[in-house]
């Protein structure tokens, strides 16, 4: 199996304000009611979004289009029944197509992220030592 990405979380003494350390980069995640920084649904969306982004930069990139900036808006809903939506609203400055904005659209649907909510994730655990690592 080949590593993507790792991450380690640790808890702080503040409630439920979270220590985040990742590839070196560190950040803190935290919840309501006093948040000290993005929560949890916060980080998986900007994750999603961080992809679409640099996907869609590099195809247009390799296609020789004028993407200019590219923003990508993302909201993450339930419905009544509980399934979860997201819906990515993408913006580009530059001066594109329909047929370039179809095909920039088909792409985001195939990022590696993406395919990861889509097609699902398995999702293990195991008990740690005593100290935490």
């Amino acid at each position: 199996m080949k590593t993507l990405a790792t991450a380690t979380v640790r808890s702080t003494d503040t409630p439920y304000r979270q220590d985040i350390e990742t590839r070196g980069f560190h950040l803190v995640g935290d919840e309501p009611p006093e948040p000290a920084g993005p929560g949890p649904y916060d980080y998986f969306l900007t994750g999603l979004g961080m992809c679409t982004t640099i996907t869609l930069q590099m195809y247009a990139e390799r296609k020789g289009w004028d993407l200019g900036t590219v923003s990508v808006s993302l909201t993450l809903t339930k419905d009544a029944d509980g399934q979860t939506h997201i819906h990515r609203h993408i913006h580009a400055t530059g001066d594109l197509s329909d047929r370039q904005w179809d095909r920039l659209l088909e792409i985001a649907a195939k990022t590696p992220v993406t395919r990861t909510v889509i097609d699902g994730a398995s999702v293990t655990s195991d008990r740690g030592n005593a100290a935490a690592p």
